[in-house]
């Protein structure tokens, strides 16, 4: 086969008409065609592997009709295929076509090899495994991009369809949304930012012996009363803030499936419970003082671990934080990664156990009389072997026997090597994912932006020329 450079076909030519109606594809010739300038010539034998692909059926046309849906353009003196498609992807089709092995190759994009292998007729399964999954994830990953986009699009619109621009209610709501709407919500983030160091502050210093009750008087001190003050200012900033979040989404049931809400509702309930319980604390402790001690430390119980939830809040940093947004999203895309070392480490726990045990308890000069106490059974070894396939190595357990120190070396150097092999994949992940955000962010910025200058050209117009003018500036 060989190819060579010629100029384009006018995209306005004529087929010929039904006189030249006959056999237009001799089996015996050369098949000649013409993708995007580039020319290609084959047996038309070579197409009797791939019936299902458009060269295949174009063989079989005998009419300009029939021809005409399977090419672009077709001369009937050189018997010319035009096909008006990409002529570097189709280099590796052609190749494809020639050898029988699809392999994209560096070069040519993922996204639009799919495209044309759709256009010719080509299945995804006869390529590569390597090359498949590498074509796949990138389909996938654009796929998923642009609905994320025609979702916050649709969001958008419907938001504008609802509710008037001009409004205190939307601008508050964008405010809170979008900390990249304007100065009202990159101030609004700010306070949201500081409101969450504050709690977590407080959660640390209300854990602290000086900061808790009197310990002769049992009563709260002015420590105690102010961070409890301050807590609760904090608490019912984020319940504004999530209530004009929740009347403020256009469907509410997608947002009461949003990670960050739930989480947000799992954060700021303790604080009410706890507050409630404790109000009613002499109530509830007639109720339950027949029962015993024991269902009173369960109640207190209950309430210290309520109290433990408001570290939560934490993750209300991922609204404004690309980094953890990025690390979310890696965890949720690496899912498969995450599992595969986890299936390493139980695996080489399982396998180590019984061999450092054997080290210690039975092949150790002194086994017999002074048998270790650490590795004196399979189970009590599992401790020690996640610690040291995980390279941390506490150091509460140690082998003492040169047996046991040589199992110990092997089990470390296979816990280096297990942790590498799903990390390298996962840090490609986080390095992909942090820059589909950041690329994502500025496009953003860039319609808000340019959503702001036109509103700003909207209001000149309606104040010098009336409202029938800006309206045919908005829909220009």
């Amino acid at each position: 086969p060989f190819e060579w450079i010629c100029l384009y076909f006018q995209r306005g030519r004529i087929l010929r008409g039904p006189e030249a109606s006959r056999q237009f594809v001799d089996p015996c010739r050369q098949a000649l065609i013409n993708v995007g300038g580039i020319r290609y010539t084959f047996p038309w034998s070579t197409l009797e592997d791939f019936p299902k692909s458009r060269l295949s059926r174009l063989r079989f046309c005998t009419t300009l009709r029939e021809i005409a849906e399977f090419c672009d353009d077709y001369d009937s003196m050189l018997h010319e295929f035009f096909f008006d498609r990409d002529p570097f992807a189709f280099r590796t089709i052609f190749c494809f076509l020639a050898k029988g092995k699809l392999r994209v190759l560096q070069d040519v994009c993922s996204v639009a090899l799919h495209t044309e292998l759709l256009y010719w007729g080509i299945a995804l399964n006869d390529m590569a495994p390597c090359c498949r999954h590498r074509v796949v994830s990138c389909v996938e990953a654009v796929a998923q991009h642009q609905r994320r986009e025609e979702e916050w699009q649709e969001r958008r619109r419907a938001m504008r369809a609802h509710v008037e621009q001009g409004s205190l209610f939307y601008k508050l709501g964008e405010a809170v949304d979008n900390p990249h709407s304007g100065l009202a919500g990159k101030v609004f983030a700010f306070l949201s930012v500081i409101m969450v160091v504050v709690t977590v502050v407080g959660l640390c210093i209300g854990t602290m012996t000086d900061g808790r009750q009197d310990g002769n008087t049992g009563e709260c001190l002015q420590t105690c009363r102010t961070m409890f003050v301050v807590e609760s200012v904090c608490v019912i900033w984020f319940t504004l803030e999530f209530l004009v979040r929740f009347f403020h989404a256009h469907s509410k049931l997608e947002f009461a499936r949003g990670p960050l809400n739930i989480i947000d509702v799992a954060a700021i309930l303790p604080y009410y419970v706890s507050l409630f319980l404790e109000l009613r604390d002499e109530s509830v402790h007639d109720i339950v003082a027949g029962a015993g001690k024991s269902t009173l430390d369960k109640l207190g119980l209950i309430l210290r671990v309520l109290r433990a939830l408001r570290v939560l809040y934490v993750m209300r940093l991922a609204r404004h934080s690309m980094g953890l947004q990025t690390l979310g999203l890696t965890i949720q895309r690496s899912f498969t990664d995450f599992g595969l070392l986890l299936l390493f480490v139980c695996v080489a726990v399982a396998l180590f156990s019984p061999l450092i045990h054997l080290a210690e308890s039975e092949l150790a000069p002194n086994a017999a009389k002074l048998p270790h106490l650490c590795f004196s059974s399979i189970p009590a070894s599992y401790w020690w072997s996640i610690i040291s396939v995980t390279t941390v190595g506490y150091g509460d357990m140690v082998p003492r026997s040169i047996p046991g120190q040589l199992m110990a070396l092997i089990i470390i150097l296979s816990g280096i090597l297990i942790l590498s092999f799903p990390s390298t994949s996962i840090f490609h992940t986080f390095n992909r994912t942090y820059t589909e955000l950041r690329e994502e962010r500025k496009r953003l910025h860039k319609e808000e932006m340019g959503a702001e200058l036109v509103t700003e050209e909207i209001a000149k117009v309606t104040n010098s020329s009336g409202c029938h003018a800006a309206k045919a500036l908005w829909f220009k």
